[in-house]
């Protein structure tokens, strides 16, 4: 008789339960992939914005506004609204304002949408399936948001808010 080689149950299980501690201690680092690939995508968005408003800013500069709080300049044959020579956050209501001047996808075929809480010189940029609460014009979530520059020679902050991704 031919003797059959193979695992025992004992062996089987042991593996089994190996696996179990793995899969448990390893899930949750999986887990939190999408989390960390948005806040990655807000850093992208933010580096691609601050480029495109340095190139306003310098396009202002040649024509001489850049120190004018309500100016224009023309970028890739499009007209861009600025203040201190930087984009005016205030006309940038729309996901064509925006790709006047940078090239980020916005909009209902994207999964990034502005917000413009109110005229104040200020819009968010926030992922569309992403919940975001506004309390006194004040965006909460996870979101970039855009400032326009405060006086002449100051910069535009744009700043990334990841804490509820």
């Amino acid at each position: 008789m031919k003797q059959q080689k193979g695992f025992t149950l004992i062996e089987l299980i042991i593996v089994i339960v190996i696996l179990g501690i793995l899969a448990v201690t390893a899930a949750p680092r999986f887990i939190d992939i999408q989390s960390d690939a948005r806040k990655e995508t807000l850093q992208g968005v933010k580096a691609a914005f601050q480029g495109a408003a340095q190139l306003v800013y310098a396009k202002a500069a040649i024509k001489g506004v850049q120190k004018s709080d309500d100016s224009d300049v023309l970028v890739n044959g499009a007209t861009v609204d600025t203040v201190y020579g930087y984009p005016d956050a205030d006309s940038l209501t729309s996901a064509a304002e925006i790709q006047k001047f940078v090239d980020i996808e916005l909009g209902s075929d994207s999964e990034l949408t502005i917000e413009d809480t109110a005229s104040d010189g200020k819009i968010a940029i926030r992922f569309t399936n992403i919940a975001t609460t506004t309390v006194s014009s004040v965006v909460s979530g996870c979101f970039i948001e855009y400032t326009n520059a405060a006086s002449a020679g100051a910069s535009p902050t744009i700043s990334v808010n990841d804490a509820s991704c």
